[in-house]
């Protein structure tokens, strides 16, 4: 029996997502998948193996120019589509661009001064600059709101004494799993100051005196990404330095509920490249004489896989309409994050069990995909966090705190 031509089956997109988007938004996305097929898809699973970052390809990544896409006029249904798009091929360059570009760049859209972005923004958006979100520490993941152990004083450069009005900031603590922190440019870290226990922001340069950073090892998940454990040392910062507009940890959740629905996008991005690769393996593989897509049991798990990825996908479309809107709540964020996660889970465990032994390998990417699912079941909130970010809108009542 030979195998039907898979470029004339019905695409993952099954309810046709993609097809809401302008003219304009389709061509740009035709772009990005031309780019991503010729210069990551073929070299992305060595890339993992290798736990090499492509520092190499970054200024044809800047060439799309789709840094902040609604920033530059698109939808946030397709700035959603971009994410989802670079991680069905390669979801270490995902995280990459979404913690360079959602979270650092946007925070110098959101809260920079005209001079911060006068200085950085334009190179950053560029990526002639890298820069990384420092927040999460050694001992603060998912309590970092109030367990931020990072310390800011302020002084006189002058006289080295503590200042309300002086114009340095010195900066101790450590922070743990930071994406693009061993060869970032700048970060932005958060720390709290110790004149009153505010939360406060800086533009830190990666080389100053008293910064330290080392690569963390042997990750199972998106291996190509460079996350690093970083440490501040008397490290003195400029007050022009400081974010102007954060005074609170809650200035943040701007920031981390827009990077969780980009992480949720990448749930979907993870379900889509894992129907790709099952399907294409379950109409081509032969066994008992006939492809294994003849088989009811693999068909089965072919059709669950897609129901998945087409629930994750409509509702990130909901998401994206209540952006556009500016009503996309946390709690809103936090149930596509956790519902999404677990479809994702469903999906990739599925997709891997297709391919048998062979899933198990990254020769044939559904073990990398499998694998980089674990990161994003965990990272931008853990499941668990999320559903009870969600239980407490419902009821009322926090089971957190």
């Amino acid at each position: 029996m030979s195998a039907p031509d898979v470029s004339q089956l019905p695409a993952a997109d099954f309810f046709a997502v993609e097809a809401t988007l302008d003219p304009a938004e389709r061509t740009k996305l035709a772009e990005l998948r031309d780019f991503l097929a010729a210069e990551v898809a073929p070299y992305a699973g060595d890339w993992w193996n290798k736990a090499e970052f492509p520092a190499h390809i970054l200024p044809k990544l800047a060439a799309l120019e789709l840094s902040t896409p609604v920033h530059r006029g698109y939808s946030h249904l397709f700035a959603g589509l971009v994410i989802a798009e670079i991680t069905r091929v390669d979801t270490s360059l995902a995280t990459f661009f979404l913690v360079h570009h959602d979270l650092f760049v946007e925070s110098l859209h959101t809260f920079g001064t005209d001079d911060q972005k006068q200085r950085l923004l334009a190179d950053a958006s560029e990526l002639r600059t890298t820069g990384a979100f420092a927040l999460t520490e050694p001992l603060h993941g998912s309590d970092v709101a109030g367990g931020l152990e990072t310390r800011a004083r302020r002084i006189s450069s002058t006289t080295g004494e503590a200042d309300d009005a002086g114009d340095t900031w010195v900066l101790n603590g450590a922070k743990r799993w930071i994406g693009n922190g061993t060869f970032c440019d700048y970060m932005l870290v958060w720390a709290r100051d110790e004149a009153d226990g505010s939360v406060r922001g800086f533009i830190v340069d990666a080389t100053l005196p008293g910064v330290s950073r080392s690569r963390i090892e042997n990750k199972i998940a998106l291996r190509t990404v460079q996350n690093a454990d970083i440490e501040f040392r008397d490290v003195r910062i400029a007050e022009a330095d400081r974010f102007g507009g954060i005074s609170s940890f809650e200035d943040t959740k701007e920031l981390l509920r827009s990077s969780r629905i980009m992480v949720a996008w990448q749930a979907v991005g993870q379900q889509l490249a894992a129907f790709d690769v099952a399907r294409q393996y379950a109409v081509e593989r032969q066994q008992f004489g006939r492809p294994l897509a003849h088989f009811q049991l693999i068909q089965q798990q072919l059709v669950t896989m897609l129901g998945n990825t087409v629930a994750s996908m409509s509702m990130m479309a909901g998401i994206a309409r209540l952006q556009e809107g500016g009503a996309a709540g946390m709690p809103q964020v936090a149930l596509a994050k956790s519902y999404l996660s677990a479809r994702m889970r469903e999906t990739v465990a599925l997709g891997r069990s297709i391919l048998g032994g062979n899933g198990i390998v990254t020769d044939y990417r559904m073990a990398k995909i499998f694998a980089d699912a674990e990161a994003i079941y965990t990272y931008e909130g853990s499941f668990e966090v999320n559903t009870l970010i969600v239980g407490r809108a419902i009821t009322g009542i926090s089971a957190i705190s």
